[in-house]
């Protein structure tokens, strides 16, 4: 069996994630195109997280979920080229949670998917200072 990929006419060097998982056929599904990059800021009351998910269809294939004070983005994507005689074909499940910042309301959180990109907005309020007074007892 040859793990090395095969090699491509219309191009000069192969593909990298052809050759990682090449190299690395049991860690190609945890570690190569199976990662979900995701970019986490701070914006005028929200926390905003932006999640790179290009060739997907957000309306059936991503799902944006908060439990717990986790925000969790899950998609599927499969996607088949076919040109001049040779077909490729990729798939694949892709999941990442991230940690709300105190203050993060389940209500009102925003979605939305642009030129490959998922934005996530949540909204945060200043997380409220509660004090509670403990009564001392003595012990004698």
């Amino acid at each position: 069996m040859n793990l090395l990929p095969a090699h491509r006419p219309a191009s000069i060097l192969p593909d990298l994630t052809d050759w990682w998982n090449a190299f690395t056929p049991g860690l190609a599904p945890m570690l190569s195109s199976h990662m979900l990059r995701v970019e986490e800021s701070a914006d005028e009351g929200h926390y905003v997280v932006r999640a790179e998910i290009p060739g997907v269809d957000p309306a059936k294939d991503v799902e944006v979920s908060v439990h717990g004070g986790l925000l969790t983005i899950k998609a599927e994507r499969s996607e088949s080229r076919a040109e001049g005689g040779h077909s490729e074909f990729s798939y694949g499940s892709f999941e990442r949670t991230v940690s709300l910042p105190e203050g993060a309301q389940d209500e009102g959180i925003e979605a939305t998917y642009a030129k490959g990109i998922l934005t996530v907005s949540v909204p945060v309020s200043e997380p409220k200072q509660k004090v509670t007074k403990v009564q001392v007892k003595s012990g004698e």
